[in-house]
């Protein structure tokens, strides 16, 4: 389809109306980050502003996760849109009027603007109710940050039946302010832990060869799998292995009996995905064989590969252009190694993710700090937008805009 049927105008003015309160919200939930699978403070915050709308709650036991539904005056598509609510584990250092009040614990990933703005969304939708030609789910999920709170509610059956389409924003300070950014296939990569145990003998550092050193097979661990990755995986289809810790001993005299390595091995496809994981374990296992050691390899699966729907990211180009011009949108020209457990909801429906440029004012996007830094600020006046977008592209998705 070459236009669309919706009111962009009408939606971008609405989201400019909802943005006090999604500031308000906003800066509520990042003065009290909570992180993992239980959020209680932020839940009852959500609950808070969604209190009086005509939405059926789901909650499950696994989290602390809310599904909340709107039913159009249509029985059509049923499409969700989805906000994450923890926080990472960092102490705050931004300086901001409303930081984070809880040190260890500072919303760096911008999930609170997530909740604001999908809360918005929630608002205006209801209002709004008469255009829908179906349902809409708001999905406010706990855990995206390494605890897999989507496949827990998945698992719950808080989304059963599931949805037709599915549809979420993530804010980057790193793109400019209010610019969408998208792309089809694979956005975002698998993520998987490593952790190497290298058992060796102790001894004396003054007589290494009557210790078995684990040091250096640690070392040269590293190293192989460097070779590993430029050797064995293709760079049309890449894996980015990364061993970011290595602990050992005690002190300067004393060779340790065992080391420690742990990482991070990222993917763009289950098979490369598949044949790095065998990779590490073979090259580690057998490195330290080499040397007459022993090596104990955990490889502990994470979120797979964040894979969008081709004609979801149409969609979601036409509506972005509509609603802020052809300079409010972007096409990725490649994927990004960070990953995302709304995989988990794109692997069972058809959908996308797509980012939402908050630069701060008077910073270039290029340098000011990125998602997970303890300094990361967003532009808030930019919530309008991902309002306007989740709603637009919500309407769009119910209203035959995409052939699915």
């Amino acid at each position: 389809m070459d236009a669309l049927t919706l009111d962009p105008e009408g939606w971008a003015a609405i989201g400019e109306q909802q943005l006090p309160d999604a500031v308000t919200l906003r800066r509520a939930i990042h003065a009290e980050p909570e992180l993992g699978l239980d959020l209680p403070k932020t839940t009852a915050k959500v609950k808070a502003a969604l209190a009086g709308l005509p939405l059926e709650l789901r909650e499950g036991p696994s989290t602390s996760g809310i599904i909340a539904i709107l039913k159009g005056p249509a029985n059509g598509r049923t499409v969700l849109l989805r906000g994450d609510m923890d926080a990472l584990p960092l102490t705050e250092d931004t300086g901001l009027p409303f930081s984070s009040r809880h040190e260890g614990a500072m919303h760096a990933c911008g999930h609170d603007t997530h909740v604001a703005m999908l809360a918005g969304a929630a608002r205006a939708l209801c209002e709004h109710r008469d255009r829908l030609t179906g349902s809409v789910m708001f999905m406010f999920q706990p855990g995206e940050e390494g605890h897999h709170g989507a496949r827990f509610m998945l698992e719950d059956g808080l989304i059963d039946p599931l949805p037709d389409a599915a549809f979420a924003l993530h804010i980057s300070p790193n793109m400019p302010a209010g610019v969408i950014a998208s792309r089809g296939g694979a956005l975002l990569a698998s993520s998987d832990k490593i952790r190497i145990k290298v058992k060796g003998a102790g001894g004396h550092a003054s007589m290494p060869q009557d210790a078995l050193d684990p040091i250096p097979i640690a070392c040269e661990i590293v190293m192989a799998l460097q070779a590993f990755t430029t050797r064995r995986l293709s760079v049309s289809d890449p894996a980015v292995i990364t061993i970011a810790r290595i602990e050992s001993g005690t002190t300067d005299n004393i060779i340790p009996e065992f080391a420690r390595l742990w990482g991070t091995c990222r993917t763009l496809s289950e098979r490369t995905r598949a044949i790095a994981l065998e990779g590490i374990e073979k090259v580690a296992r057998h490195v330290a064989l080499a040397h007459g050691a022993e090596a104990e390899i955990d490889l502990v699966r994470g979120f797979p590969v964040t894979v969008n729907d081709g004609r979801v990211v149409d969609l979601t180009q036409r509506v972005a252009t509509q609603l802020f011009g052809d300079e409010g949108w972007i096409r990725m020209a490649h994927p990004m190694m960070g990953a995302e457990d709304f995989s988990y909801v794109l692997q069972k429906v058809p959908g996308a993710m797509a980012f939402l440029g908050g630069a701060p004012e008077g910073g270039d996007f290029r340098t000011c700090c990125a998602l997970h830094s303890n300094r990361m600020v967003i532009d808030e006046t930019v919530m309008a937008r991902g309002i306007a977008m989740h709603c637009a592209m919500a309407e769009a998705m119910l209203g035959g805009e995409l052939e699915l």
